[in-house]
């Protein structure tokens, strides 16, 4: 069985002072996605860029920011993937949205989406991201492989995956037009594979640093794993790792068998 750890860690170099490396080696991901690293891969300490944890070795692939301390991610893998690039898109790449990783089995998406901003001043902007990436998985798929599309979607998808829908419909995160996409999204065939496991309320995967939502579990579940129908069968579990501290995110993790 093989695993994918995504986790947006709010800051890569603030998130190495809250234990990152130790979670690491405990956990010990096949490969793991990382959003919001904020940082280049020259501007780490070499333990952080190539890590080596528990006897295992990593080596990370990164796609930052144009502007510094902005955005951007990154990919760590226990093995040399076949191929590594970005979206290609300029307005995109710019701002690091996008790293995919090539494996036998699955082409590996660390995604970033966008945040549509108060009164949806980006919704524009993540629209077309998501278009976008949803062209990338389509082009994927059409050759006859399969896609894991990690990462922070940047939107509660239904009013089961936030803890106040009502009074969060004008809010950025949970608008119609991004809800919208999402049901395009998974109405085309993708799966959310978390749903496919779980159906209880109260499974966040983010929350306000405000008023203890943490600790009210007053979250929202914005990070996810999809992948193509095809992979579906092989995905064994997907779970949402919320004891994991150190970022407002927490990690979301898939499991898959290595062959069918």
């Amino acid at each position: 069985m093989k695993s994918v750890v995504s986790w947006n860690v709010n800051g890569i170099r603030a998130v190495e002072k809250k234990g990152f490396l130790e979670w690491l080696s405990r956990e010990i991901p096949d490969v793991l996605c990382l959003q919001e690293t904020k940082a280049h891969r020259g501007q780490v300490t070499p333990e952080l860029a190539d890590p080596v944890v528990s006897g295992v070795r990593y080596r990370s692939w990164w796609s930052s920011a144009k502007k510094a301390g902005y955005s951007g991610t990154a990919i760590y893998s226990r093995v040399e993937p076949e191929d590594v690039r970005v979206l290609g898109v300029s307005e995109f790449d710019d701002e690091g949205r996008v790293i995919i990783a090539r494996f036998p089995e699955a082409d590996v998406i660390s995604a970033y989406f966008p945040n549509s901003q108060e009164a949806g001043a980006r919704l524009g902007y993540k629209l077309a991201f998501n278009a976008a990436i949803r062209e990338e998985c389509d082009r994927i798929v059409a050759s006859g492989r399969n896609v894991i599309l990690c990462g922070d979607y940047n939107v509660a998808h239904k009013p089961i995956d936030l803890a106040n829908p009502k009074s969060n419909e004008k809010n950025p995160g949970y608008l119609p037009e991004e809800r919208a996409w999402m049901d395009s999204f998974i109405d085309s065939g993708y799966v959310d594979t978390f749903r496919a496991f779980c159906s209880e309320p109260q499974q966040y995967t983010w929350w306000s640093y405000r008023f203890k939502a943490r600790e009210k579990n007053v979250g929202w579940r914005i990070d996810y794993a999809c992948v193509n129908p095809g992979f579906m069968d092989r995905v064994a579990s997907s779970t949402i790792l919320s004891d994991v501290m150190g970022s407002d995110h927490c990690p979301v993790k898939i499991t898959y068998a290595d062959q069918v």
